[in-house]
């Protein structure tokens, strides 16, 4: 027992969540140095890479708050390294578990100890549930108790031209919010956890990066998207490229919207994509979690869904589904349902209509016309994709013959899973942060096992398809 705790505490000390995708706006090249002897340096730069999630708190569906600055210093030589071009508004509740790419960035080459950050305005946004009623977001101001963050790295980030490093941020919203018998106060003390990654850690690989298509290389096989600031990345196609839902490369134009898993190039900005799926075709798409489902039982006619990501974004008029907000999904029968990570046609027949549940995590895509109003948004694709359910083991529940264990759920989701859930292990299960087996959970073990959630076609019982489980503190 000492040895498995000290395992989870070393493992730990290493796992830290990230930034949401929101904060691909944060990291912007352009870094200079402070001192004036250190502009010959200041010409050599290397790449770093930002990958990020985040860890949640129960019933907060969204955390906002503007970052003012980032910046990368080494203590020794009063060196200070902006990350931020500038202010930027990021919302710390998207993601669980997903790592994420942010950005890709050229820096001055350099030894940098610490990172400080500075903050703004916040507002916390959270699930307001009532009975018999559909659950409704309610926000609020926040009060930070400090505005500047400062965290000494363990290990400095040492920025090379040989190869990228990485940074991975997490604002833990579990301890950061306060709550008083229950009730978020409004009052945030920032609590952040920083730390390094060598581009070929297993913490590195991007399970989600969410774009759009801007060019394509059939006989390349490689295609370009674009993110903030018009930075524009590389997508390398290899023979070991998953296609989900039966889609090839043919299928990708300028009006296609694409999640891509994967890892970056060591010297180049380059992602060689492990898994790809057409999100939208028809240049609307938004992601997020299952509210509320109508009906609860039979082939659903709608569904209620808290919208975390929306390309084209909101506040360009284009859509009017809004980021933060909860839109009502239209079903007519016509639509085609996906699973992520699997790209069989019999996928159909275990989600579907009949199988839709609160708390799922889904994207949409379809016609731009649809999302007009966000009361019946009309849509061509329903897509179930992975997300971090935090949770505690049922005492008893582990049974390794069956490679199944059961949890209850926490956090953000489990105010709409209020049942316990039986979470299946597979081939293609990770064990990461402390644990490396199913044999080494025990009851009351808090758990992030990060998966689908799915409705047992047979007996209707709540189920998750694990990829990844998690130790968490």
């Amino acid at each position: 027992m000492e040895q498995k705790m000290s395992t989870r505490l070393n493992s730990s000390s290493l796992r830290i969540s990230l930034l949401s995708l929101a904060a691909l706006a944060i990291f912007a090249a352009g870094a200079s140095f402070a001192r004036a002897e250190d502009s010959a340096v200041a010409k050599t730069k290397g790449e770093t890479f930002i990958i990020g999630t985040d860890a949640p708190l129960a019933s907060v569906a969204s955390f906002n708050v503007q970052i003012q600055s980032i910046n990368a210093v080494n203590t020794s030589t009063n060196t200070s390294v902006p990350l931020l071009s500038s202010p930027a508004t990021v919302d710390f509740a998207r993601f669980n578990g997903l790592q994420t790419l942010l950005d890709i960035n050229a820096v001055p080459v350099g030894t940098y100890n610490q990172i400080v950050v500075t903050l703004g305005a916040a507002q916390i946004g959270y699930l307001s549930v009532t009975a018999g009623a559909p659950p409704a977001i309610q926000t609020m101001d926040a009060t930070l108790t400090t505005n500047t963050v400062t965290k000494t790295l363990v290990f400095p980030l040492d920025v090379t031209t040989t190869e990228p490093v990485g940074i991975r941020m997490d604002f833990n919203l579990h301890k950061s919010i306060q709550v008083t018998n229950g009730q978020i106060t409004g009052m945030v003390t920032p609590v952040f956890q920083i730390n390094v990654v060598r581009p070929t850690a297993p913490e590195a690989f991007i399970d989600e990066f969410d774009t759009a298509v801007i060019s394509t290389d059939q006989g390349a096989q490689t295609f370009m998207v674009q993110g903030p600031h018009g930075r524009q990345w590389t997508i390398a196609v290899t023979g070991q490229t998953e296609w989900d839902g039966g889609a090839a490369f043919s299928d990708l134009n300028t009006n296609t919207i694409v999640q891509i898993s994967g890892m970056l190039q060591r010297a180049t900005s380059t992602i060689t994509a492990d898994e790809i799926t057409i999100l939208s075709g028809a240049g609307f798409w938004a992601g997020g979690l299952a509210t509320y489902v109508t009906p609860s039982s039979g082939a659903a006619a709608s569904f209620d869904m808290y919208v975390r990501g929306l390309l084209p974004a909101s506040g360009t008029g284009a859509t009017g589904a809004k980021l933060g907000q909860i839109a009502t999904i239209g079903l007519t029968g016509k639509e085609k349902f996906y699973v992520r990570w699997n790209r069989n046609p019999l996928t159909e027949f275990v989600f579907n209509s009949s199988t839709l549940l609160p708390g799922q995590s889904i994207s949409i895509g379809g016609p731009l016309t649809g999302a007009m109003n966000a009361d019946n948004v009309a849509v061509k694709r329903v897509n179930l994709r992975e997300w971090g359910y935090i949770g505690k083991v049922v005492p008893g529940s582990v049974k390794l013959g069956k490679d199944t264990f059961q949890m209850n759920v926490n956090g953000f989701a489990g105010q709409l899973i209020p049942q316990t859930v039986v979470v299946y292990i597979t081939g293609r299960t990770r064990f990461r942060f402390g644990f490396t087996a199913l044999h080494e959970l025990e009851g009351g073990d808090s758990v992030r096992v990060v998966g689908l959630l799915m409705k047992n076609p047979v007996s209707g019982h709540t189920v998750m398809v694990a990829h990844c489980v998690d130790f968490v503190n």
